[in-house]
């Protein structure tokens, strides 16, 4: 065994269970890399989750990709296009697109005995993508909706069903207001909850049939296409084939094909999601320089109170860097045992509120109703790695105290 590592392990079993004046300063230092390294291990835990879980459910209700009219504004009374078999063969065809699906709004009213509530009216047709509202229906079914048949049926969400008192089976009439009014009775076939208000509060989701008969609308002629990616890292390497290959033409009636990515339409939210990033980086920051600056103020005080071992080992012929390396290997056994208790910490608490959820969130602010944590290896190793580095990096400087210790003098000091 290295002499320098032998002594650097004796220092830390003698600081372990002696009654040195150092032995608090090294538990304040361990303390401070294992609540540091647990700080980090959570906060980047919960913002990945979060930003996953918002993410899906913005996807989950709409797609990675759509295609509308470029004339359509930021309305869901909005200009169609034709998506006819050709386009949506084309689609299909294309590398890194998993899934192609058509569908149509027209905004209304609904109108109960006990009130009235806007909203809109979302038809998707028999190849639309249901997994997502399946995890998040909590009454009914999820017909077989189709383009050329009308069920006259409608999925609510839990907010209107309660804002209006609805239960399955009731019948509701829902009116348009263009020209003139026109009125559809619909009945609750299913009711969901997805916590995302921005959907919640206003979508009824029915056929495709008969949102393109309330438009008025053509054959072929939709809203838009919706596209689900096979990889969500290579979205916008997808939308740039598919402007390629769909953008410059236009359909039967004139209309221009305009394609744009989920985080395009949505700009708001994808950009508060990018703002947790800087929260992190500043936790992540503040908790190293903590761990940093408590393992400094150990290092010293231990070098303190080593001065006349340093001393003897000068005498005895070891130089400056020898005896700096060994405190140096003293402080990485410090912060391996701090790191340890981190990672335990940060584990155990991500563990509990991944399976009881203990921490709450009001779902109508953070599109959640819990705070989710996801656990990604590779970010948790680099942590892990970072911590280290920086860590010893930071006593590389107060190290160099050793140098200005003299044998002579330090012998005789107690």
């Amino acid at each position: 065994m290295d002499w320098k590592l032998f002594i650097a392990r004796r220092i830390y079993r003698s600081n372990e269970g002696g009654k040195e004046v150092s032995k608090p300063a090294v538990r304040i230092a361990m303390l401070g890399i294992a609540i540091g390294l647990a700080v980090m291990i959570v906060s980047v835990a919960v913002v990945i989750g979060f930003k996953h879980e918002v993410r899906d459910k913005v996807v989950g209700l709409g797609a990675d990709i759509m295609i509308t009219n470029f004339d359509s504004q930021q309305s869901y009374q909005t200009v169609p296009v034709v998506a006819g078999d050709s386009l949506l063969r084309l689609l299909e065809t294309l590398d890194g697109v998993k899934h192609v699906q058509r569908y149509s709004t027209k905004p209304g009213m609904i109108m109960t005995d006990d009130g009235f509530q806007g909203m809109v009216l979302k038809g998707v047709a028999h190849e639309y993508d249901w997994t997502f509202l399946k995890s998040h229906l909590q009454e009914g079914e999820i017909p077989a909706f189709s383009d050329t048949v009308s069920t006259n049926r409608v999925l609510v969400s839990r907010t209107i069903a309660d804002k209006l008192r609805l239960k399955l089976g009731d019948r509701i009439y829902t009116y348009y207001i263009e020209d003139n009014v026109r009125a559809r009775r619909l009945t609750v076939c299913g009711i969901y909850q997805t916590n995302f208000s921005a959907y919640d509060d206003l979508f009824l989701i029915t056929d495709l049939y008969t949102v393109n008969r309330l438009n008025d609308w053509q054959q072929g002629q939709v809203s838009g296409v919706e596209l689900g990616v096979t990889d969500y890292g290579a979205l916008d390497e997808v939308k740039e084939t598919i402007r390629l290959r769909v953008d410059a033409q236009t359909d039967v009636y004139g209309g221009v094909y305009y394609t744009q990515t989920v985080e395009e339409a949505n700009p708001q939210i994808f950009a508060w999601l990018d703002l947790l990033d800087m929260n992190v980086w500043i936790i992540l920051f503040l908790m190293t320089g903590v761990a940093g600056f408590t393992m400094i103020s150990g290092l010293l005080i231990i070098i303190l109170e080593r001065t006349n071992m340093i001393g003897v080992l000068k005498a005895l012929g070891a130089d400056n860097l020898a005896i700096r390396k060994i405190f140096l290997s003293f402080s990485v056994l410090l912060i391996g045992r701090g790191m340890l208790w981190g990672n335990l910490i940060g584990l155990a608490l991500c563990m509990l509120q991944s399976r009881f959820h203990l921490l709450k969130l009001d779902p109508a602010t953070y599109y959640v109703d819990r705070v989710p944590v996801e656990f990604n290896v590779w970010i948790y190793l680099l942590l892990n790695v970072c911590t280290l580095l920086v860590s010893v990096l930071m006593l590389v400087g107060p190290s160099f105290l050793v140098t200005r210790i003299h044998p002579a003098k330090s012998i005789r000091f107690e």
